[in-house]
């Protein structure tokens, strides 16, 4: 048994002082007691939350990033202009490369108090579109990458055989993701066999897009276990084109044409309309929520408040990659509400009116149920996934609560994680990822070889 020591605690029921957490050799929370002496446990003398889960991730953008800003020759940029130098980087790619890349990337995200990851994964196969000797060898690079970094993960292997809505023809910058239903099914299968028995992990399903898979393609994946995560409504252009096709908008056909239940995590989901938005609340789905890359891509604003006030769940991802944290995801979220409402603390009510800790709370909910793994909180029968945030960091400073929490997410640009554990596991102390120094090594190697 491990046990740790926390001076001040976020638990499911609010904050506690002295709080004795215990967890058992494989990393799950056993017992939770407030108000207990540390004894010979391991002590987080600042403020302790529970480990965030990130519900989005392409790992492999993270070399992207900062790398696709220039404008293009015609102008008028747009997501739809990134996606086409993303396609052009993608055919450098070895399958030595993304393992070295998103172990970095997993390392930054924990420094930053992420403890678990959806890597919703899509670069499959050889640049020339063959499959490699082992069908599912990138999915399990990103699995051998998690695992060096010490951070949890649920695989997401992508279902991706079309260009366009329901069966246009794809592109060639899109050759390494291509997939018809068998092959995939055995990429998962691969996925499912190498996480067995390991509480680190967990394997779900990623239907692309309704650009990228058919009707019956969606209906054969809704019928496997495990959570489902699909990419809608991100762009305008994408809404009028389902508009075009189906009649309906990509959220409103969804929920009139697949089993959307609480499995589901519609990635995005920017441009909802009222009645889209109580809807899809209503189906206890949630609503994966990436502010930064949001923002960087042009995509639009979530309507937030409505999504909210309909009883919505969400969580956060960071997708791109241009943010690895999630303070800043949740300061993007609270932000590009004010910037559009003209008004200020919008995620809030009269009973939680600290946004911090009402985007915080929402994100290790939604992350959680997302991610398909017991995460999300300081309870038994939990991973044991702690962050510790430094009370005496000079953002946070005599705060202490929901304050602590405000000053947070909204207060400077310097990092006040501390200490992160991950499955009762030291994984960063003193601020610093333990094999920072090695990974870093293996991911320049990478990038001095990659353009940018």
């Amino acid at each position: 048994m491990t046990e740790f020591h926390a001076r001040a605690a976020l638990l499911p029921d609010g904050w506690a002082a002295d709080v004795l957490v215990a967890a058992d050799a494989a990393g799950t929370i056993t017992a939770v007691t407030p108000g207990a002496p540390p004894g010979a446990a391991d002590r987080l003398r600042g403020a302790v939350v529970p480990g965030v889960p990130n519900l989005h991730s392409h790992a492999f953008q993270r070399a992207m990033a900062g790398g696709a800003e220039r404008r293009s020759p015609a102008g008028q940029d747009s997501f739809w202009t990134w996606r086409d130098t993303m396609y052009r980087f993608v055919g450098r790619l070895t399958p030595e490369d993304a393992e070295a890349v998103a172990a970095q990337l997993y390392v930054e995200l924990l420094e930053w108090g992420f403890t678990g990851v959806a890597e919703f994964h899509y670069l499959h196969h050889q640049p020339d579109g063959t499959a490699y000797a082992e069908p599912a060898e990138m999915a399990l690079r990103h699995l051998a990458a998690a695992r060096r970094a010490g951070i949890g993960i649920t695989l997401l292997p992508s279902l991706y055989r079309h260009g366009g809505i329901f069966g246009r023809d794809p592109v060639p910058g899109q050759r390494r993701f291509l997939n018809d239903l068998d092959p995939y099914l055995r990429i998962l299968e691969a996925c499912r066999a190498a996480i067995a028995g390991d509480p680190q992990s967990a394997v779900g399903m990623a239907p692309h897009s309704l650009r990228a898979v058919t009707p019956a393609m969606l209906q054969a994946v809704a019928a496997l276990p495990g959570p489902i995560h699909i990419h809608a409504a991100e762009q305008l252009r994408e809404v009028a084109e389902c508009e075009a096709a189906t009649g309906a908008r990509p959220v409103r056909w969804l929920l009139d044409n697949a089993p959307v239940d609480a499995r589901w995590c519609l990635i995005h989901a920017t441009h909802m309309d009222a009645a889209e938005c109580a809807a899809l609340a209503a189906t206890g789905a949630v609503a994966g929520l990436c502010p930064s890359t949001e923002a960087s891509l042009g995509d639009g604003t979530f309507p937030l408040r409505g999504y909210l006030e309909a009883g919505g769940r969400l969580g956060i991802g960071t997708d791109s990659h241009v943010g690895t944290s999630p303070r800043d995801e949740l300061r993007q979220l609270e932000c590009s509400q004010r910037l559009a409402l003209h008004e200020r603390a919008v995620a809030t009510s009269e009973a939680a009116p600290h946004p911090g800790r009402l985007l915080l709370e929402a994100a290790l909910a939604g992350g959680a149920q997302a991610s398909g793994r017991p995460l999300g909180g300081i309870a038994p029968g939990l991973r044991c996934d702690l962050v510790e945030l430094d009370d005496e960091h000079p953002s946070l400073l005599g705060r202490t609560g929901d304050s602590l929490l405000d000053a947070w997410v909204f207060s400077g640009q310097a990092n006040p994680v501390r200490t992160v554990v991950v499955g009762a596991k030291r994984v960063v102390e003193a601020g610093r990822h333990v094999a920072r120094l090695e990974t870093g090594e293996a991911f320049a190697r990478s990038m001095r070889r990659l353009p940018a």
